[in-house]
């Protein structure tokens, strides 16, 4: 395993891409609602990654098959977990969710972080399932800091939403990220404390729960990058990319914008 512990300046550079990918989502967040086609996402976050100086990370990064990603964000609507591949036959509809992960690489260095929107008017049921996996993921940073081990990251992320009644997907994780979009270590989003890899200050993750409202069993598409829910239900995902310090994580990402624009939805 190589962990690649980052420098001040780089950790500065990574919060510029970082910041750019946040800022990606919150120009989305703009037009989202019934009627629009992910693809019609897709081009706009392509737009404006290019616009800031930046290039799509996501775009002709290849599967376990070896076949790109033709897209630029990853957008994964109600039962779909990750991986959603925009397209024109996908439009929104009153009541959907979507997932939109984001990933940009600006000065060398990765951005990447996800949110999970509503669109339009959405039941109270799944806004309780979103509203706990983002609660879930800052449980999970206020574990990662110099000192603690990856299992005490996983460990609160789990018995956050599976006290709730929700599904932690096992197979998918979140991942050490610089230079390169997914370096070491691997990041459950379960596991037990004080079990893993010891967290040091200067390495840099990306925490990201991906919550189930039934079971936590998954399936791959036909497409081999959509991976979605066996039973059907709905899927929430939310992620931020971290510093690990001292005493208390540095979030690189922000869903400030994001959560301006969408009011206290959840």
């Amino acid at each position: 395993m190589n962990i690649f512990l980052k420098t001040e300046d780089e950790i500065e550079l990574m919060r510029q891409a970082n910041l750019l990918v946040s800022r990606t989502l919150g120009e989305l967040a703009k037009h989202i609602k019934p009627g629009v086609t992910t693809l019609q996402l897709d081009r706009i976050a392509d737009s404006f990654i290019r616009d800031n100086g930046a290039v799509p990370t996501f775009k002709g990064f290849p599967n376990p098959f070896g076949e790109p990603f033709p897209a630029s964000i990853c957008t994964s609507v109600n039962e779909v977990v990750v991986h959603g591949v925009p397209d024109d036959r996908t439009v929104l509809k009153d009541g959907d969710i979507i997932s939109i992960d984001c990933g940009a690489v600006l000065d060398g260095f990765n951005g990447d972080s996800c949110y999970t929107f509503c669109v339009g008017e959405v039941s109270e049921e799944i806004r309780a399932l979103l509203r706990t996996t983002k609660e879930s993921l800052y449980i999970g940073i206020s574990k990662a800091v110099a000192g603690n081990h990856l299992g005490d990251i996983g460990s609160a992320v789990q018995e956050h939403c599976e006290k709730q009644g929700y599904g932690i997907v096992r197979e998918l994780t979140g991942h050490g990220i610089g230079k390169d979009m997914h370096e070491d270590p691997q990041v459950p989003n379960y596991g037990r404390r004080g079990n893993g890899v010891l967290l040091k200050s200067g390495m840099c993750i990306a925490i990201e729960p991906m919550v189930t409202m039934g079971n936590r069993a998954i399936g791959l598409m036909p497409d081999k990058w959509t991976i979605r829910t066996v039973d059907g239900k709905p899927a929430a995902h939310f992620e931020h990319t971290i510093a690990i310090r001292k005493g208390k994580a540095d979030i690189l990402s922000s869903f400030e914008e994001l959560e301006r624009l969408e009011g206290n939805l959840y």
